[in-house]
């Protein structure tokens, strides 16, 4: 926890500041809940301006700004005009990182409402999201098109240190076909494709997640080399390649899900196919690591878990396969391989 207080603090002081980052939390959602960064762009603005464009209490803007000057995103000059700072332009619609989507979706209503029911997911072993929403996320995801392309677009974001950190750390040049099972808009599979000239791949998900993958393709410049299918791994994957990669996907799901998943890869590749997990393999021990947190928003999110590397080979020998190796990468993921049993 050494990244969220300082150890320098006393101990109940650095507890009541991890009690309190909420507060944070909220005021920068709501800051891109406004767009404040895309009406600041331009030029800088008093409070009494702004507050036209956006629709809000002029006094209670001009607090609101003056704390997020105190949070190093806006900077205020004396005559109380605001403007971006480098911090703050991160926060503009389509900067790079998609740092301002992914604010919107993992501080929304419907995101948060699951770690509100943290407490029942610890009791019954289900989801959070389930009990405020009575459905899975994924359902619900499905249900709300514009709320998918969000999420899409903030793991876009969220993991935005690892493609091009995966696609140096393996060695993808040898094989013809990459399967990217649950690849959404291709995010990963076009850094890997940018990377490593030689293969072509298969882009794999379900029909609303894909929708907006052929625009970041082409984007990329990896259109040409990627089929896009739309379909559930729950039921089987795209046969003929040589390497199925799975980036994020088996921690989304519980034990027996899983075990489908890798099946299905299982059936659809070569005998000397190899199977390659993107996931957040946790340290032992007390080691601080950042797939720890992530672990409790599986639990209240999907309903799926992080494992360390002897989990994973347990998990990977019910699906049929044998760990082989952990690589680990510049990011916080590393690659899990395996081959066929």
């Amino acid at each position: 926890m050494s990244g969220i207080v300082s150890q320098a603090l006393p101990p109940h002081v650095q507890l009541i500041e991890m009690g309190t980052a909420y507060w944070i939390s909220r005021v920068v959602y709501a800051a891109a809940k406004l767009g404040l960064a895309d009406h600041l762009d331009s030029k800088p603005m008093a409070a009494a301006e702004l507050a036209q464009l956006v629709g809000a209490h002029v006094p209670s803007l001009h607090r609101f700004m003056r704390t997020l000057a105190g949070l190093g995103i806006l900077t205020e000059d004396g005559a109380q005009r605001f403007a971006l700072t480098p911090l703050g332009a991160a926060l503009k619609t389509g900067a790079p990182g998609s740092a301002k989507s992914s604010l919107l979706a993992l501080g929304s209503p419907w995101c948060a409402a699951a770690f509100d029911n943290l407490e029942y997911a610890l009791e019954t072993g289900r989801t959070g999201f389930e009990k405020a929403w009575g459905m899975p996320i994924f359902d619900y995801l499905a249900q709300h098109p514009e709320e998918a392309s969000l999420f899409s677009e903030t793991m876009v974001g969220f993991h935005s240190l690892e493609p091009p950190a995966v696609a140096d750390a393996y060695d993808f040049s040898g094989f013809k076909t990459i399967v990217d099972v649950g690849g959404a808009t291709g995010n990963l599979l076009a850094a890997v494709l940018a990377r490593h000239s030689g293969p072509s791949g298969i882009l794999f998900d379900l029909p609303h997640v894909v929708r907006d993958a052929p625009d970041l393709l082409r984007e990329r410049g990896v259109a040409e080399r990627v089929s896009v299918q739309s379909g559930d791994f729950f039921k089987g994957v795209p046969e003929g390649g040589d390497v199925y990669l799975l980036s994020h996907i088996i921690h989304d799901w519980s034990e027996d899900q899983c075990v489908t998943i890798l099946n299905n890869c299982h059936k659809a590749m070569a005998p000397d196919g190899r199977l390659l997990l993107v996931e957040m393999v946790l340290p032992a021990g007390d080691i601080p690591h950042p797939g720890k947190m992530l672990d409790m928003v599986m639990l209240v999110l999907p309903g799926g878990q992080e494992r360390t590397e002897s989990e994973y080979a347990a998990l990977l020998s019910k699906g049929g396969f044998r760990l082989t190796r952990v690589i680990p990468t510049t990011s916080a993921v590393s690659i899990v391989e395996a081959v066929p049993i």
